[in-house]
């Protein structure tokens, strides 16, 4: 067994059975393709790299061939080997990655050139209509130059997508591993979500006390943030209304950051919510907001009393803006016992479709075990990750 079948599919089965051809080329980031391909394999990809002899003065085809398996193409021979991976065959490959790509490569590509391994295989792909995704990294004023994003323009208008790169400082840097295999995800995994737009509200909210001093609930991100990453994966257009949690965002989630709940109440009148097919609440809000006072509350005081009132609640809210959009909202209790009763009022209070339940047990840990009610009383049990439960979750919206 080749130490690349050891890691297949150890994260997901997210490319299981999916063959991608990794297009190298003569820039630095190169050095990149190793851990990308490691990772494309982990998620049960089969990779097979295709470099071009400027790459290989970057990065030994040797190194690629222990991390895919496969041993590199650099030049063609009489084996076609752009026909057998990438032309009209029995079998083709599911998409063709260029990463990372030059600006001498994609102008190449925009202009039909085919003088290396890598564009003969951009454009084998283009003539099939096998899906082409390009990664650019260069130096800014290269990636800024006209011509360059003219030629960008040209390669979208026949279809072809590109990651935009990292600008720091001088540089065009190659975009981050995971935010690729994100996007390779999403143009030949589960495509269920195309064409849907999806909205989660996640995290906590926190309401001050004084100037310095906050009150909020527990919350780590990790569900909003897990039901983001897997709406994007299966092709939803997503957007992340994200409050005061630790779990971190990756940066391809369109993410709306806000702090205390009237945050909240602000961005239900200014957004167009109607656009959503799909909301998902499952962020930690406060039930009670503190009677705030002026300045810092003096340190030392023997007791302290929080004058508390009720606080507006978003989800009843959001019926009346959006009645046609599929409306998810959770409930937390701390005893399993009440979810059944407490999960359908809920649901029938507020007309929602959907009401995920589970105990607070599940706070902070990455496994759960949650109960999907929906409004005809039907219940759905099911226990592991967040990041599976993501994916149940959205397989009941749907």
């Amino acid at each position: 067994m080749h130490p690349s079948d050891e890691i297949r599919g150890v994260k997901s089965n997210r490319l299981s059975k999916k063959r991608i051809v990794l297009g190298v080329t003569g820039s630095i980031a190169a050095v990149e393709c190793v851990k990308l391909s490691r990772e494309l394999i982990r998620h049960g990809a089969e990779v097979f790299p295709v470099m071009t002899r400027s790459a290989t003065k970057i990065i030994h085809p040797d190194a690629l061939e222990f991390a895919t398996g496969n041993k590199p193409i650099v030049e063609l021979t009489g084996k076609t080997e752009h026909v057998s991976f990438c032309g009209m065959v029995k079998e083709p490959v599911d998409i063709l990655l260029i990463s990372p790509c030059t600006a001498n490569t994609l102008s190449k590509i925009a202009r039909g050139i085919d003088d290396t391994s890598v564009t003969t295989f951009a454009t084998t792909a283009i003539g099939t209509g096998i899906p082409i995704l390009i990664v650019p990294a260069m130096h800014l004023s290269m990636y800024d130059h006209k011509v360059v994003q003219g030629n960008i323009e040209k390669c979208r208008k026949i279809g072809i997508k590109f990651i935009v790169p990292l600008i720091a400082g001088n540089k065009a840097k190659i975009a981050d591993v995971d935010e690729i295999v994100a996007y390779v995800i999403r143009e030949i995994g589960r495509r269920d979500l195309a064409k849907k737009k999806v909205l989660i509200i996640g995290g906590s909210t926190a309401e001050f006390i004084d100037d310095v001093r906050i009150v909020t609930n527990l919350s780590s991100g990790k569900t909003a943030v897990s039901l983001a990453k897997n709406a994007f994966y299966r092709g939803a257009e997503v957007e992340l209304w994200y409050g005061m949690s630790r779990e971190i965002v990756p940066n391809y989630i369109k993410t709306v950051n806000f702090e205390s709940l009237d945050d909240i109440l602000k961005l239900l009148k200014t957004k167009n919510l109607k656009k959503f097919d799909v909301i998902i609440i499952c962020a930690a809000l406060t039930d009670y907001i503190p009677k705030k006072q002026r300045g810092k509350i003096p340190s030392g005081k023997k007791k302290l009393v929080l004058e508390m009132s009720p606080a507006p609640k978003i989800i009843a809210r959001l019926r009346k803006i959006v009645p046609n959009s599929k409306i998810m909202g959770f409930k937390v209790e701390e005893d399993k016992n009440k979810l059944r009763g407490k999960a359908l009022m809920l649901l029938e209070k507020n007309s929602l479709d959907f009401v995920v339940a589970n105990t607070i047990s599940g706070f902070g840990r990455d496994e759960n075990e949650i109960w999907i009610f929906d409004k005809k009383g039907k219940v759905i049990h099911t226990k592991g990750t967040k990041d599976i439960l993501a994916d149940n979750i959205l397989d009941t919206v749907i």
